[in-house]
């Protein structure tokens, strides 16, 4: 006998049961662009840090609005204590970029053959910065970066960048949080119709094809963000296996999968088994719910991160799982932050010291394995708020019963 809700549709009746939810979405605000900047400029005024570098990714998006990506050459922002965000990029690119930017502010333009680390302290000279300031690099950008500047100013105070990015993005307002809800409400009713058109025989690839094409129908634009989906042995490699498997009956599903919302990001987890569960399945399927659960009831207000990922681990150890990161047991950390990055600040994991604050949001996942058995990882995210933790999305049901249809 399946698990509820598993294996009841086709493929074409699976989709026409999704919509988009998409069409009340506001995307962020430049109101809430410059409260972002002021938030940091503030920071960076108590904390004597000069300037901010941001590179081109998520930083740079987060704090001016400005969609742009990484490469081999310097792309950024600079922004100062004071005064306006200053932006860098090749000459050839200002034109393509002005249609990007959100914040305004001006684009000083680097020629292919000048430097732009020279260009770099040229406008920190302009804002009145001196040449042993401290000026933070936002902490994704690539070495060559840092590089390039400290060679440049060996006498500059060059700081890890997440001291002022991370103060600032661990900590959701409430339009963030409402476009992570939705994503997260999307990839749920995704997973839903997944579990719906498995069949006995099909592949992996193709249950990926599906939640792609379910996303898009959802309202993500393009489709999933990521996706995970492993049958059997293969659920014990917690990030997959490099061969497609084909579904058989008995097989451990695990369903890893997430989309963008207004470059927000969901990130669920459900696994099952197709077909009737073992009782070892079962208990283990248990007791990665009661790790959950202990995790989730752990996350309050004046606790630590690495009390909530201890919650789990407390509990698995007292069903002689582990203990700490060995197997079979929990082999990674709780959770991580979620927000325009699917893995950020802060981290659920052991002996961090970081304090648990509102508007904090976290996935839920201390995964179990089983070395060449199977895996289950059940994953949601709660979000922090006064009154302690709350869950975007409900956890898994039961293992009869994933998605709660019999509640």
């Amino acid at each position: 006998m399946k698990p509820l809700g598993v294996g009841t549709k086709t493929k074409q009746e699976a989709l026409e049961s999704l919509q988009n939810m998409t069409h009340d979405l506001k995307p962020i605000s430049i109101e809430e662009y410059q409260q972002r900047i002021e938030k940091a400029q503030r920071y960076m005024q108590d904390n004597d840090i000069a300037a901010l570098y941001l590179n081109a990714g998520s930083n740079l998006k987060y704090f001016t609005g400005m969609q742009w990506y990484a490469s081999e050459r310097m792309v950024g922002a600079i922004l100062p204590a004071k005064g306006d965000v200053q932006f860098i990029a090749p000459y050839f690119e200002i034109g393509t970029l002005l249609d990007y930017q959100v914040v305004e502010g001006p684009i000083h333009g680097w020629q292919e053959e000048q430097s732009p680390y020279q260009l770099f302290l040229n406008v920190l000279e302009q804002h009145r910065i001196g040449s042993d300031a401290k000026i933070a690099i936002d902490e994704s950008a690539a070495f060559f970066i840092f590089d390039g500047i400290r060679n440049l100013a060996p006498s500059l105070n060059l700081i890890n960048g997440k001291e002022v990015t991370a103060h600032c993005r661990m900590h959701k307002s409430e339009n963030e949080l409402k476009l992570i809800q939705r994503a997260m409400d999307m990839t749920l009713e995704v997973h839903k119709a997944t579990a719906s058109m498995l069949y006995e025989g099909i592949t992996t690839t193709e249950v990926e094809a599906f939640i792609n094409e379910a996303h898009k129908k959802v309202g993500a634009p393009s489709g999933n963000y990521f996706v995970i989906v492993l049958f059997g042995k293969a659920s014990s490699f917690p990030h997959g296996v490099k061969d497609p498997q084909k579904l058989k009956e008995g097989d451990v599903v695990l369903i890893d999968t997430g989309c963008k919302v207004h470059d927000y990001l969901s990130d669920i987890t459900r696994t099952f088994v197709f077909g009737e569960a073992t009782e070892r399945q079962r208990a283990m399927w248990q007791h990665e719910k009661n790790a959950q659960a202990a995790a989730f009831e752990a996350a309050q207000i004046g606790n630590t991160c690495g009390d909530v990922d201890k919650a789990a681990r407390d509990y698995l150890a007292s069903v002689n799982l582990g203990p700490d990161y060995q197997t079979p047991g929990c082999p990674h950390r709780t959770g991580h932050g979620i927000g325009l990055d699917i893995h950020e600040w802060p981290y659920l994991v052991k002996n961090n010291p970081q304090l648990l604050a509102t508007g904090m949001c976290f996935s839920n996942e201390p995964m179990l394995v089983i070395p060449d058995e199977f895996g289950i990882r059940l994953e949601d995210h709660f979000y922090m708020t006064e009154n302690g933790p709350k869950w975007f999305t409900e956890p898994s049901h039961s293992i009869d019963d994933p998605f709660g249809l019999a509640k």
